[in-house]
């Protein structure tokens, strides 16, 4: 007996799009599981693969939408991987900037292939997925 229709899971759209992350996300699995990276680790790396130079912890944090307690134990596992290194910052010691190793930079040529993988997976007939992507940002953008 449903008389709030509205309250109906399957009506949420929040629900589909939780579904429709984990599914992405979990794609994303096999692929970056042979770089040695998680999820939050690769989207860490593409924050750093875009700029490459020092960006603070908060830097990737806000890009992110994380909070630092988040990706702290990220941007450690990615040094203890020989990745990206974790310095304080000499002009203020209260910034930790994360920077890439050559190693960190090589796996961006490895990455390179990625997403045009997901893309391939995750092509629905009849889906512009170019426009998805513009009206989940704006969604995004209106909740922040």
């Amino acid at each position: 007996m449903n008389d709030h229709p509205q309250l109906a899971l399957d009506n949420q759209l929040c629900f589909s799009l939780y579904r429709a992350s984990r599914a992405v996300t979990r794609a994303y699995q096999p692929l970056l599981q042979n770089l040695g990276l998680t999820y939050p680790q690769y989207l860490t790396m593409l924050v750093l693969w875009e700029d490459d130079r020092p960006h603070s912890l908060q830097e990737i944090t806000q890009r992110l939408g994380l909070d630092s307690g988040t990706l702290t134990p990220v941007c450690r596992r990615l040094e203890q991987a020989g990745l990206v290194t974790r310095d304080r910052d000499p002009v203020d010691e209260r910034r930790l900037l994360i920077a890439l190793t050559d190693r960190g930079r090589d796996l961006r040529r490895e990455a390179a292939d990625i997403p045009g993988q997901l893309e391939r997976l995750y092509r629905v007939p009849g889906l512009d997925t170019a426009a998805l992507k513009q009206a989940l940002d704006l969604l995004s953008g209106s909740l922040d």
